[in-house]
């Protein structure tokens, strides 16, 4: 029998692993692609969380929030480039979204914030330190891992896999023409295209500078890939691109002391200032809500700029650091943000401390509801602030971040046609990608929802379309090189159906019931021991190859003369890594790195990685071990 079809996702960000396991357990087969060698684009990078009104998670903290007010104010804050379509399935659909995630993937999403622009505390990350960002994603990345190696038949993954055309036939999507090792392939099949934004094209056909040639000399906190190709692509057969000029800029980039001019920078993640930190000018005064729009602090700043107040520092107090222990100390390990008393604060920035305690002062009095902030910030955490304590404290500037422009689709995740105004057949897109879910401003939390809203939603449809093209009349060919097909639903479990493919009369074989599917919405969690035979069922951890660190060692003197983007050594868990032609490779990108040139970076090394992914995703980096240090990385 020949390759039964699969449905081909490109891009392996959150967007993209929702839809594709999405299409998994809908029964599909998935062709996942992507361009880079590793997995999670940007969605690792998220520092705040996913949004998710009405969640079990709110109810057991009593949160009063309601699907009706995140849907408010999301309509809010998209203004007048509001989609109320797509807004209600992205609102609407959160809380199944993030109890899939705690659910299917076991992820922990119990503690819950205030961001900006929120009426009520929504988005949700969990208790293991770790960005949620990088921690959602991770267990996505490995499922699928797992998946790949266990029903290759049904599951595949190839990375550095650069497609470059999506193919078409009148107004269907056929497939997808990639390059991988220098050579052209071209697979069939529905195409799901969650391939990301464009907030770091900086290429010669550079979609920022056409649409926002005002931000194009700005910095970015997006990995190099983002560079819009499937806005590219799809707008070259004809898909209607929305909102292009709608880029955010988000107030609060890291600036590194030691490169203050670097293209790349580190977001400081909203939950810092949903927590309680503010921000100051270099008089050591508040200008802003801290809390408002990214567009409208971004916009404070610049004010701010103009006026010859700059540097702006964001400023967390002992009791907000103390709740955001993770956070400080990652960026602290970075060289990005710095411990210090309230007398060094006042030194730092220049002000004095008398005019720092004034502002301390007022802030608190406005907080306790005895004053009115002229800035109208409704929400105060984790006072009060005191010049007598100690602060972490890190140098901000607006940095591009996001691109709610994108490709126009409909609430079902099909691509619209710029001419027909109809949908293409067999083509979907989710993520960044898709322009009008976040109107002219993205509230925090709700880039990760998106990803998961609408790779679910893309992935079902997705899904459907394969299906009913391989039942249909008018598929004859596809039926008749499939087989028969059919499906059984179990009136017990209502959402419950199972998928049958026979392998054909004409061969003569008899009929051999393959794989169950569920509907995506209900729990799968892996029972112990199971191999992914049974339906949703996970697979046993694939085994890394043999992998031993070399007896040869060094001294951390050693380690340490190699501290150069041309000769980059670090050590980690007693482990000495060579990194110099590695750089590049790096999911965080070269900067992420950079700053532990020379250095022993176990304690960073710990909070973003579990230990697998040296031995499992680049074994040839490991050069010895460190002298007079046990080996703790476990592999």
């Amino acid at each position: 029998m020949a390759e039964t079809q699969k449905v081909i996702v490109v891009g392996a960000g959150l967007s993209g692993l929702s839809a594709a396991h999405t299409i998994y357990l809908a029964g599909g087969n998935v062709l996942l692609l992507d361009k880079n060698n590793f997995m999670g684009g940007n969605s690792t990078k998220a520092t705040s969380g996913i949004n998710g009104a009405l969640t079990r998670t709110q109810v057991d903290l009593k949160i009063a929030d309601s699907v009706k007010q995140f849907y408010d104010d999301t309509l809010k804050s998209a203004r007048e480039q509001a989609r109320p379509d797509l807004i209600k399935v992205l609102t609407y659909k959160s809380a199944a979204a993030v109890e899939w995630l705690q659910d299917v993937f076991n992820l922990d999403l119990t503690l819950v914030s205030r961001l900006g622009g929120h009426s009520q505390p929504r988005t949700h990350r969990g208790h293991d330190a770790k960005f949620p960002g990088m921690a959602i994603t991770y267990a996505l990345m490995q499922r699928f891992e797992e998946l790949a190696e266990a029903e290759p038949e049904r599951v595949q993954l190839i990375k550095k896999a650069k497609v470059v055309k999506v193919n078409t036939e009148s107004n269907q999507a056929t497939g997808v023409t990639y390059t991988f090792n220098g050579e052209e392939t071209t697979v069939d099949g529905p195409v799901v295209l969650a391939t990301g934004g464009y907030a770091a094209d900086f290429t010669d056909d550079s979609l920022l500078k056409k649409h926002r040639p005002d931000t194009f000399g700005l910095a970015t906190t997006n990995g190099a890939h983002a560079t819009g190709d499937g806005h590219k692509m799809l707008m070259s057969i004809g898909a209607n691109p929305i909102d292009m000029d709608k880029v955010q800029v988000h107030p609060t980039g890291l600036v590194d002391p030691k490169d203050p001019g670097s293209k790349w920078k580190f977001l400081a993640a909203e939950a810092l200032r949903g927590e309680g930190g503010i921000l100051l000018n270099s008089k050591g005064q508040r200008f802003c809500d801290d809390l408002g729009h990214r567009d409208y602090v971004s916009g404070k700043m610049w004010e701010e700029k103009e006026k010859g107040n700059w540097p702006i520092r964001l400023v967390l107090n002992s009791k907000a650091s103390n709740v955001l222990d993770f956070h400080t100390r990652h960026y602290s390990g970075r060289g990005l943000m710095k411990k210090m008393s309230g007398a060094e604060l006042a030194k730092t920035i220049g002000c004095g401390d008398k005019a720092l305690q004034q502002s301390f002062q007022e802030y608190n009095a406005i907080g306790d509801g005895k004053k009115k902030d002229p800035w109208g910030k409704k929400y105060f955490h984790n006072l009060p602030f005191d010049i007598n304590d100690t602060f972490h404290v890190a140098e901000m500037e607006p940095v591009l971040h996001f691109t709610m422009g994108g490709i126009e689709i409909n609430d079902q995740a099909q691509v619209m046609n710029a001419q027909s105004r109809k949908p293409f057949d067999g083509l979907f897109v989710c993520g960044e990608l898709a322009g009008g879910v976040h109107g002219a401003n993205r509230l925090g939390g709700s880039s990760l929802l998106g990803c998961v809203v609408y790779g679910r939603v893309a992935g079902e449809s997705a899904s459907k379309y394969l299906f009913q093209q391989l039942l249909s009349g008018g598929a004859s060919s596809a039926a008749q090189r499939l087989g028969q097909i059919s499906l059984h639903i179990d009136p017990s479990q209502p959402g419950k159906v199972s998928v049958e493919w026979g392998s054909g009369s004409s061969s003569g074989s008899s009929s051999r019931p393959q794989q169950q599917s569920q509907a995506s919405t209900a729990p799968v969690v892996g029972k112990a021991g199971s191999d992914a035979k049974d339906p949703g069922q996970v697979s046993k951890p694939g085994e890394v190859k043999k992998f031993e660190v070399p007896e040869k060692e060094y001294t951390l003197e050693e380690v340490a003369k190699h501290n150069k983007k041309d000769d980059l050594w670090i050590a980690v868990k007693g482990v000495v890594l060579d990194m110099t032609d590695w750089v590049d490779e790096h999911p965080g990108g070269p900067q992420a790195l950079y700053s532990h040139m020379g250095k022993d970076a176990s304690e960073e090394f710990e909070m973003l990685h579990d230990d697998e992914v040296i031995p499992k995703y680049a074994p040839g980096i490991v050069i010895g071990r460190v002298k007079g240090q046990k080996v703790t990385l476990e592999y």
